[in-house]
């Protein structure tokens, strides 16, 4: 009789200990773009290339496996990118993401001068991703939007 309640007392203080262990992840914070270049130029669309820096707050590690999303300047359309790629992301500590980014040039060289007239434009980026770990992985919305100063001339 003393087993079968020790048994339940020690289930319910494991089911306690995982279920108060288990809270919300935080967000991945942005911290830069590094590595700017130009690549595939062309009439109809230029590929552009750029490292995303971020930082993991959360506990625990996961693995980037997909990126599918749409980039916006002042609410117009610049560009796409979709890529199938095997990121790590560390627990507590800061991470790359290599992008690679379609620019739809038709409207970059339409909208183009209104936004290097801006000082200030607002980045929003719509689409993606999808992040796992040991092997299962699942996908999450994303949206982002800042507002960032162009410093050109």
């Amino acid at each position: 009789m003393k087993y079968p309640s020790l048994l339940f007392l020690a289930i319910a203080f494991l089911g306690l200990l995982i279920l108060s262990s288990c809270r919300t992840p935080k967000d991945l914070e942005f911290k830069s773009l590094k590595n700017f270049s130009i690549d595939n130029v062309g009439f109809s669309a230029t590929n552009i290339k750029v490292d995303v820096e971020y930082y993991n707050p959360n506990n625990f590690g996961l693995e980037l496996s997909r990126t599918d999303f749409d980039l916006f300047v002042d609410e117009q359309f610049l560009g796409h990118s979709t890529q199938e790629l095997q990121v790590k992301i560390p627990k507590r500590d800061l991470f790359i993401v290599p992008l690679v980014i379609a620019l739809d040039m038709k409207n970059l060289l339409k909208n183009g001068l209104t936004v290097l007239a801006n000082k200030e434009v607002t980045i929003k980026v719509v689409g993606k991703v999808k992040v796992g770990k040991a092997g299962v992985y699942k996908s999450f919305p994303l949206t982002y939007q800042t507002k960032q100063r162009l410093s050109i001339f």
